[in-house]
């Protein structure tokens, strides 16, 4: 491990423990050359996902994106760092164990928003209007309405705004 200080390539491991429910380790970590402390967190990777976005690119799945977006949403909302964690965790856990390597982002996102519901609704409305690109308060109105009345399926297409 690289001293993200000075760059030195030998690091010591100091302490480790679990992080993330057991879903990762923690390490406290000290450069032999600077004697800067930092820490690192392990976690397990079942397989490289590949994203295929809907323009047909595909990119590497990036979990701090997914998390970006999932804490975005929840700023500000009386939703725990724990309890967010645990939702990614879940998320990522989720797509790894699709059995697919490639996975579409609309999968993704349509995922993230079912948690997001679960959790906080405003949340949840706040990560719709992004990735659904609301362009009009018509829309907001719609996903509140369908909020409120759950029968309507959400993922159904032809219930979306354009």
């Amino acid at each position: 491990m690289y001293c993200p200080f000075c760059g030195h390539q030998e690091t010591q491991v100091k302490d480790s423990r679990p992080g993330e429910e057991g879903a990762a380790i923690r390490r406290r970590r000290v450069c032999c050359a600077c004697h800067q402390r930092f820490t690192t967190v392990e976690r397990v990777q079942l397989r490289d996902l590949t994203v295929i976005k809907a323009d047909g690119r595909r990119t590497p799945f990036d979990r701090d994106k997914l998390a970006r977006s999932i804490r975005i949403a929840l700023r500000k909302r009386p939703v725990d760092d724990v309890r967010q964690e645990r939702l990614l965790n879940g998320l990522v856990r989720k797509l790894e164990a699709s059995g697919d390597h490639e996975i579409a982002a609309r999968y993704i996102g349509e995922l993230a928003m079912d948690a997001l519901r679960e959790v906080d609704g405003v949340a949840y409305v706040r990560f719709a209007s992004v990735y659904r690109n609301f362009r009009e308060i018509e829309a907001f109105s719609k996903i509140l309405d369908d909020m409120n009345h759950p029968s309507v399926a959400l993922n159904d297409p032809s219930q979306e705004t354009p």
